[in-house]
């Protein structure tokens, strides 16, 4: 992270990595915790409430990177501090009202679709707006800003172009009028592409494999 930060020319501390720990045990999460980790992110909300009470004498952050469906709603509110996947402007109200109800502040970022992949989620550009607004009235909300998840590649150059697209939404939405704190972070890229994201101005990157190593296959002999 620091050397592409380096190469970009930009602060490291200004870079937040999320330690993406789905599929690993609360033991994962507290050995990257003793060394220094703090912000991590699961892809399923029972996954995480799970690790969430395993660990709750740590001082961690948990970031919600996978998909909220809006049945779920309710105890993402309730527990998590980040959510990165905010996609539909209905899920905002139900969010903030769990996150009331429970004395709690959350953050959010909205979730972009520059590829059109079926089988991803994320609001197009021209959707995004309205999600802004309904943030806007929200007591227990604030956006930070957008997140991303570009197609899979196996040349992490080739998702260049879509960081960069990101990039040119935010300053988009900042011309027709959302407030630039409302856009400070872009997260985006992964263990396989997250040094192309930071030279191309990610704030937050969301990498496991690295950290963890690989993900065991389910039913695997």
């Amino acid at each position: 992270m620091a050397r592409a930060a380096d190469r970009s020319r930009r602060d490291p501390a200004s870079i937040r990595l999320v330690a993406v720990s789905k599929t690993f045990s609360a033991d994962y999460v507290r050995a990257a915790a003793d060394a220094g980790q703090i912000e991590f992110g699961e892809n399923k909300v029972q996954e995480a409430l799970e690790k969430i009470d395993q660990t709750s004498d740590l001082p961690l952050r948990w970031h919600l990177v996978g998909h909220l469906q809006s049945n779920k709603a309710k105890k993402a509110g309730e527990r998590f501090d980040v959510v990165h996947s905010i996609d539909d402007a209905a899920l905002v109200a139900k969010l903030d009202e769990a996150a009331v109800a429970a004395g709690r502040h959350l953050e959010l970022l909205v979730q972009v679709d520059l590829a059109g992949e079926v089988t991803k989620y994320g609001a197009r550009e021209g959707e995004l707006l309205s999600i802004f607004d309904a943030i806007r009235s929200a007591r227990a909300l604030r956006v930070i800003g957008l997140m991303l998840l570009p197609p899979a590649v196996d040349d992490p150059e080739q998702a260049r172009p879509f960081f960069r697209q990101l990039c040119s939404v935010r300053e988009r939405l900042r011309d027709q009028g959302v407030e630039p704190g409302l856009l400070r972070e872009l997260s985006m890229g992964m263990s396989h592409d997250f040094e192309v994201a930071i030279e191309e101005g990610a704030t937050m990157v969301r990498i496991g494999t690295a950290i963890f190593g690989s993900r065991p296959v389910p039913n695997a002999i």
